[in-house]
């Protein structure tokens, strides 16, 4: 299942990236659009993720799974060529997980990473976004999932544990990242079918929600503009 490693951070806390589809309203898998600056959707993803202190960050890949996975950068040796979250921080495990039954829809994604983080039994909670949030930046991160690496999380959030719940909210929307305790993690597997996600589950389960639309919009692209 997992087909690529980079040298792990101390972190309790781990990233998701769910970028299995095809993108078919969009025209092409979204994890091969790339921003202004020529970067990848699925590298910003992973970068956002590993720049908030999430390790390991997982990636769940899927249509053309081979040809996403290339667009990783692995890093290397060499100092110069430091990814993109710096060198303050130590770099994030990056996995790679293939969904094959990925056409199910966005259930299969979420299942086959949680699956993943579950086979971690140090790891707390998880922060899961799509690829196609591009406005996603650390800082959000950072403030869902609270103190790592000396950031803060929003005021009155309660502490990061287990049991955690927690959504990101952008002017009153609800949205990304979610933040999911080990606690939900088998409970949620239970309930996940067809391309809703963890939507049903967050709907009968009490949520922290976490304002973040001084931090971006928070908005998911479908469509190219």
């Amino acid at each position: 299942m997992t087909v690529m490693f980079l040298p792990p951070s101390p972190s309790r806390v781990a990233g998701l990236v769910l970028a299995a589809g095809a993108g078919s309203r969009y025209g092409m898998p979204k994890a091969f659009v790339r921003d202004g600056a020529g970067r990848s959707w699925l590298q910003r993803a992973v970068d956002v993720l590993a720049e908030a202190g999430c390790s390991p960050v997982i990636v769940v890949l899927g249509a053309c799974g081979s040809e996403a996975a290339a667009l990783i950068d692995a890093g290397d040796d060499d100092p110069s060529s430091a990814p993109a979250w710096g060198r303050d921080r130590p770099p994030a495990s990056v996995l790679i997980v293939q969904a094959a039954d990925w056409a199910e829809g966005l259930s299969a994604s979420l299942r086959a990473g949680l699956r993943c983080a579950i086979e971690h039994p140090d790891l707390r909670a998880i922060a899961v976004i799509p690829v196609d949030v591009p406005d996603l930046n650390a800082a959000t991160v950072e403030r869902m999932v609270g103190t790592n690496f000396g950031t803060t999380a929003a005021p009155g959030a309660t502490v990061l544990s287990a049991s955690t719940l927690r959504q990101a909210r952008f002017s009153g929307r609800p949205g990304h990242p979610v933040v999911i305790g080990r606690e939900h993690w088998t409970p949620l597997l239970d309930t996940l079918a067809g391309d809703t996600g963890a939507r049903p589950y967050l709907r009968t389960h009490p949520v922290e929600h976490i304002e973040c639309g001084d931090l971006g919009t928070g908005v998911d692209v479908d469509r190219p503009n």
